[in-house]
């Protein structure tokens, strides 16, 4: 798609100062704090107030299994409504209000024609990606944490930005545009367009919906079905998309605010774009994870706050690319520092209570709570999965009367980051551990090898997170095991269950 230069403000931009875009730089100081002030306690609070998204309750697989495809098929699309509010997905959603809120006045017919078609575009892939992954076996997910696939996304994404900020318009050929105006017009397409991406960084966003949907399509080998399924798993996602791209059209079109919403917009899609390449590559997912626990979660929040605060009073939302050098370096100055701010913030969730380096200054005490803790973590960094060394460490375990604990994860797992920052850290989870002798061991399935492979299948292990369990007799036990995040509660009771088997009454 050619690039072209956007074009001048329209009239609706203009104020009886100039120019709404001059306007910016001399926005009022008070307004900017309120704005500078608001923003900040967004960035810290809100990540603390979103869900954690569908838990291992939520299983459609039984429903399926009964023959109640109906009651199967309202359980997917709840699990998928709820993945939506989830950290994971609902970054997307400014995606969705930069193609329908933040271009041009349509009427709602035509808004719901292209929200409708943002949706499908997002349904067909998934459809597509929970077909391949049951044909091929492979946790669903792991197939788009390639860097290549996760790059080129990722390029995506700051070139939408871009766009944003008002550097350039995406345009397709004019003869291209023709054609499609004959069959619905070119936004059509590219709300589908648009729509296929967002299904491509929703995808690893597993949970114990998919879960149980990829077992039952395995098992069944109905792939008609399961792509069926799978798109009203995306249909679910798309409520609130669907929800703001019809309803956006009622937001006033005039005004220079709406280029500031382009501007959050534009910083939202940077933080979303380097939060993939993130996860992608392994030294800059260590690098912000060794932040996040230097800083711990309570002070990279308050860090976060700040640096946010800064940077939207330099300029980050009111002013302007196009208006000079000096206004170009404090907007790029404040985006910066907002981007910086976000992937900070996003890395300290992750972080403990209290961070090293408070620590290390002397500044707090470090955390005299017992913590959970992960006997083994296989396979080691840069190293390659070895089943001689699993096996062993199996069968010391059953040698000593020992249940055993199992988590299968990856670093492009939203739901894997949810239990290891609120599941395991509980108190009762710890307690259970202790009390029981787990031995508690952490398979990394990030990267895809076939001794790793091997191993998923044979835990059956068909997406992530799985905890899987073994008796202190040592047998694998289908039940109980845990798809998808869980509460620390209802996991202790799962952990208690481990341990306390015929042989073993607690």
């Amino acid at each position: 798609m050619p690039l072209q230069r956007s074009s001048p403000w329209p009239p609706a931009c203009v104020y009886k100062g100039g120019l709404g875009a001059r306007s910016h730089a001399r926005m009022d100081a008070k307004k900017l704090g309120v704005m500078a002030v608001l923003a900040g306690v967004a960035v810290a609070v809100v990540p603390w107030l979103l869900p954690t998204g569908p838990n291992a309750n939520l299983d459609a697989a039984r429903f399926l299994e009964a023959g109640s495809l109906a009651v199967g098929a309202a359980v997917v699309f709840a699990g998928g409504l709820l993945t939506a509010l989830t950290p994971c997905v609902y970054p997307l959603i400014p995606i969705t209000v930069s193609v329908f809120g933040a271009r041009k006045t349509e009427g709602r017919g035509r808004a719901l024609l292209l929200t409708s078609s943002y949706i499908v575009g997002m349904g067909v892939v998934f459809s597509a990606l929970g077909v391949l992954a049951a044909k091929t076996g492979q946790a669903f997910g792991s197939m788009l944490g390639h860097p290549a696939v996760v790059t080129g996304l990722a390029v995506f994404l700051l070139l939408l930005a871009t766009s944003m900020f008002g550097a350039f318009e995406l345009a397709l050929p004019s003869s291209f545009q023709t054609k499609l105006n004959a069959v619905g017009g070119a936004g059509v397409a590219g709300a589908f367009l648009m729509g296929s991406v967002s299904g491509f960084l929703a995808a690893p966003c597993t949970g114990p919906v998919l879960t149980g949907l990829l077992a039952f399509v395995a098992k069944s080998a109905n792939t008609t079905l399961g792509a069926s399924l799978l798109f009203v798993y995306a249909l679910g996602i798309g409520v609130p998309f669907f929800l703001i791209g019809v309803f956006t059209v009622r937001l006033p079109r005039g005004g220079v605010w709406m280029e500031w919403v382009k501007s959050v917009l534009g910083i939202m899609l940077v933080a979303l774009a380097f939060s993939y390449l993130k996860d992608a590559f392994p030294w800059a997912r260590d690098v912000v994870k060794g932040l996040g626990l230097h800083v711990g979660r309570v002070p990279g929040a308050v860090i976060a706050a700040l640096l946010v605060a800064v940077g939207v009073a330099l300029g980050a939302v009111h002013r302007s690319f196009k208006e000079g050098a000096r206004e170009f370096s404090f907007k790029a100055l404040g985006v910066a520092l907002v981007v910086a701010a976000l992937v900070l913030r996003g890395g300290a969730l992750d972080g403990g209570p209290v961070g090293t380096l408070w620590v290390s200054l002397g500044l707090a005490e470090p955390a005299r709570a017992p913590a959970w803790q992960w006997h083994h973590v296989m396979p080691a960094k840069q190293a390659t999965f070895s089943p001689e060394a699993f096996d062993q460490v199996l069968a010391q375990a059953k040698a000593e009367g020992r249940p055993v604990l199992i988590d299968f994860f990856a670093d492009w797992c939203a739901a894997c980051k949810e239990l290891d920052r609120d599941t395991y850290p509980a108190q009762q989870v710890i307690s259970e551990s202790d009390e029981g002798r787990f031995l508690n061991i952490k398979i990394d399935a990030t990267n895809s090898e076939d001794s790793l492979d091997a191993l998923l299948e044979r835990f059956g292990v068909e997406g992530l997170p799985t905890v899987a369990f073994i008796s202190p007799e040592g047998k694998v036990l289908t039940q109980p095991r845990v798809t998808g995040f869980l509460a620390p509660s209802p996991f202790a009771t799962e952990m208690k269950k481990a341990r306390c088997t015929d042989a073993n009454a607690c």
